[in-house]
């Protein structure tokens, strides 16, 4: 069954980039407004009047550029530019530099504050478009961004990022992400991405400074963030105090491959080897705890409590098949295998959403879903579904 099904998967999975591309495509640029609509909802309905997030746009020009480099296709350039443009003229703060977090209907910064989580991103897309049309100014945002977060976030004290700022980067009392996140000022999700916009931003602007921040980041996620659980913790204090008790299992997964390809980026072999090494228990872990058979990937658990988020959200999905794809990749161990197809079929079944388009933002336990959900909003994006495609069809094992 499982080799009949891998026959067909690679169609499958490229039928779906195609049809994450038109959707995107055709359903978030705002005509009226500019740029691109700020929220859809569960039906699909544009609400022309909401606010516009930095990490839906940088995530658009991400993944519009991705796309594009994928399939060697200038077919999306229009879309590229007119995303790229949207966040230089809108997003950017041409005063004291970096990316506003948040913008109204009409393009006029209404949240200025300084998440490095969203400088990240700007950085991870205007990498990502630049190596499709080496457009050197976007390079040059890129390293500015990359200085930025340098000289503020980077904590001299006691390593690693700090949060968030104000607007002229001074210290913010509230650095939380989302309402949903803890007010911490180390989070392990801010730290995988800035290793990951500076693993792209590597690969376009290769320097000593730029390699020694990567292997400072690795050495966080090997001996900081990383437990004798072979789970990554979360949220921490400025002294890398833990704060926090949850597991987070598409964070687990997404991590394994993302500092994997942090390690081949600046081709340092022990690295390769340390994180490869800590890839498998990695995955075994996640596969004990956040995976069910025919039952997709579980949000999170606290282990405090022992309380299961029974609900299933797009983007662990995504990345767990990508996650396992590299268990697999150094071990050939066909329980990864079967897990990806498995959880393949669980997404065409219960998360792409074939009525409305996309994939539905998350499905309880009884796999219904949540009709409260954005299809297209701050969060709700096209990154974590359009990489997986990608990074599947690159890598054909199966």
């Amino acid at each position: 069954m499982i080799s009949a099904f891998s026959n067909t998967f690679y169609k499958e999975i490229q039928e779906e980039l195609n049809a994450i591309k038109y959707y995107w495509v055709t359903n978030s640029v705002d005509s009226k407004n500019g740029g691109f609509l700020g929220r859809r909802n569960f039906y699909n309905t544009p609400l022309p009047l909401s606010p516009k997030g930095i990490i839906l746009n940088t995530r658009l020009l991400w993944s519009f550029s991705a796309i594009a480099n994928f399939q060697n296709s200038d077919e999306l350039l229009p879309i590229m530019h007119r995303s790229f443009n949207y966040l230089y003229q809108k997003f950017r703060d041409s005063t004291h530099g970096g990316v506003y977090w948040e913008l109204d209907a009409y393009g006029e910064p209404v949240i200025k504050k300084k998440q490095i989580y969203a400088q990240a991103f700007t950085i991870y897309a205007l990498s990502e478009y630049y190596i499709k049309t080496n457009k050197q100014q976007a390079k040059q945002w890129a390293l500015e961004v990359f200085e930025l977060i340098e000289h503020h976030a980077n904590d001299s004290d006691t390593g690693g990022y700090i949060e968030a700022f104000k607007e002229d980067w001074s210290p913010i009392t509230d650095m939380r992400l989302s309402d949903k996140d803890q007010n911490a000022a180390k989070t392990m999700n801010t730290h995988l991405h800035i290793l990951e916009a500076y693993s792209s931003l590597y690969k376009i602007a290769p320097s000593q400074k730029l390699q020694t921040a990567l292997k400072n980041l690795l050495g966080l996620f090997t001996e900081r963030f990383l437990n004798q659980d072979y789970n990554f913790e979360l949220f921490f204090d400025k002294n890398w105090n833990l704060t926090s008790n949850q597991i987070s299992f598409g964070h687990d997964i997404e991590t394994l491959w993302l500092v994997i390809e942090a390690a081949k980026t600046i081709d340092d072999q022990t690295l390769i080897k340390k994180t490869e090494h800590i890839a498998l228990p990695i995955a075994d872990r996640f596969l004990e705890l956040g995976y069910i058979k025919h039952g997709g990937v579980l949000n999170e658990v606290n282990r405090e409590t022992n309380h299961i988020d029974s609900d299933r959200h797009w983007w662990p999905q995504a990345e767990a098949m990508v996650g396992l794809l590299y268990a697999y990749s150094i071990s050939r161990n066909s329980h990864y295998k079967s897990a990806i197809l498995d959880i393949w079929m669980f997404t065409k079944k219960y998360i792409i959403d074939s009525v409305n388009g996309e994939w539905h933002f998350r499905i309880d336990s009884d796999f219904t879903p949540y009709t409260s959900e954005n299809k297209l909003g701050m969060w709700k994006c096209p990154y974590h579904n359009t990489r997986a495609c990608i990074q599947l069809l690159k890598n054909q094992l199966l």
